[in-house]
């Protein structure tokens, strides 16, 4: 019968199709069969489905046994759906603008950003920013410097360390000084991170024999 057609009959976006099952609106009985039904100031015939425009969110079917009505059921937005417009006369809202949102901006679909300074980030086409992290390797000095958009420190004085573990005293890499008459203290050469990373203070020896006022170097 049109009743147990319309029973089966789903909404998604405003239109009725077959996933959703719907709960029937109460249909008035009539004294007599029906050929016509009236709705939104028209008449519609057997069989002509139609939206209300008190409610755009119910349909209807002109049946023999007067209008059969249902409620749309709005299918969920896109996860990647960042901008949402909503119509008077639609029942369901529309997604108007996909893209990513990453730290509370919002980026387009395939956009490449970056974030911070360490930090590189494309918008997939499945809605997800997805970021790659700068490596810094450590700067082969003790005092390095950071600056306004650049990810890695840099050595504005150069390679360096510390003349010994008081790190009151910072000497350049790769020369050998005599921090006294009779101590003589070598940086590492600033080339190899791997090797200054356990090497932040220099590497020292005091002559044998010497004697401090002697007329030895300083």
């Amino acid at each position: 019968s049109q009743r147990e057609k319309l029973i089966q009959v789903g909404c998604t976006q405003g239109k009725l199709s077959r996933s959703n099952p719907v709960n029937l609106l109460p249909v008035p009985r009539l004294a007599g069969p029906v050929t016509t039904c009236d709705a939104n100031g028209s008449l519609y015939y057997l069989g002509e489905w139609y939206f209300l425009d008190s409610d755009h969110c119910t349909q209807c079917e002109c049946t023999a046994e007067g209008p059969a009505c249902a409620r749309t059921e709005c299918s969920a937005l896109p996860p990647a759906c960042i901008h949402v417009s909503h119509y008077p006369s639609d029942c369901c809202p529309r997604c108007e603008r996909v893209g990513c949102e990453h730290h509370g901006q919002v980026y387009e679909l395939g956009q490449h950003f970056q974030p911070s300074e360490c930090e590189q980030c494309t918008c997939d086409l499945d809605g997800i920013a997805r970021c790659l992290v700068a490596d810094c390797a450590p700067p082969p000095c003790v005092n390095p410097i950071y600056e306004k958009g650049q990810c890695c420190p840099t050595c504005k004085d150069g390679p360096n360390c510390y003349v010994d573990r008081s790190q009151q005293h910072v000497i350049p890499a790769g020369e050998s000084i005599w921090v006294g008459p009779c101590t003589q203290c070598r940086c590492h050469d600033g080339q190899d991170a791997g090797y200054w990373e356990g090497n932040r203070v220099a590497k020292c020896e005091r002559l044998r024999g010497c004697q401090p006022g002697a007329g030895h170097h300083d």
